[in-house]
Formats: C-alpha cells, structure tokens, sequence
C-alpha cells in the first residue's frame, strides 16, 4: 500500500465518480424517475462515511491489513454502484 494519503484520494476520487455520472445520467434522462439514482447517490455517500470511520480507526492490529481490507471493500462498492448505474 502506498500510503494513508492515496487511499483517501482513491475513496474520493471513486466515489465522487461515481455521483458524477450519476447526475449526468439523471441529466440526460430528464423524464425518467429519479428515485433509484437518489438512492444511488445516497449509498456513496453512506460508503465514504463508513469508510472515512474505518480509515481513522486507531485501534487496529494490523494497519497494513486493515488499510487492504479498506481497499478490497472500496472496489467492491465501486463495482456495485456501476452496476446499479448501468441498469438504470
């Protein structure tokens, strides 16, 4: 793991992604119903409060572990909220 730092870049940068493509996708369909893509955006916003509680953890065994815990779940969610993106 590179550091700290990066992996709170990456939750950033992927989560904000993430609502990004959201709003445009809610921007492009205007007609369609937005109900799923607010519950979308919502679930990211939850994540990156779950995961910010994890990363600032100070009770931990095994940092290295647990910061690669942190980013093995970031992927998973990531590619959870693309699909449910995808099949709007």
């Amino acid at each position: 793991m590179a550091s700290i730092r990066d992996l709170k870049k990456d939750i950033n940068y992927v989560l904000g992604e993430i609502i990004e493509m959201t709003f445009d996708w809610e921007k492009a369909n205007p007609d369609a119903d937005r109900k799923s893509s607010s519950a979308i955006v919502d679930e990211a916003i939850t994540a990156f409060d779950a995961f910010s509680v994890k990363l600032n953890q100070k009770d931990v065994a095994n940092k290295k572990a647990h910061f690669r815990a942190i980013q093995d779940e970031l992927t998973e969610k990531g590619n959870a909220l693309i699909e449910k993106l995808n099949a709007l």
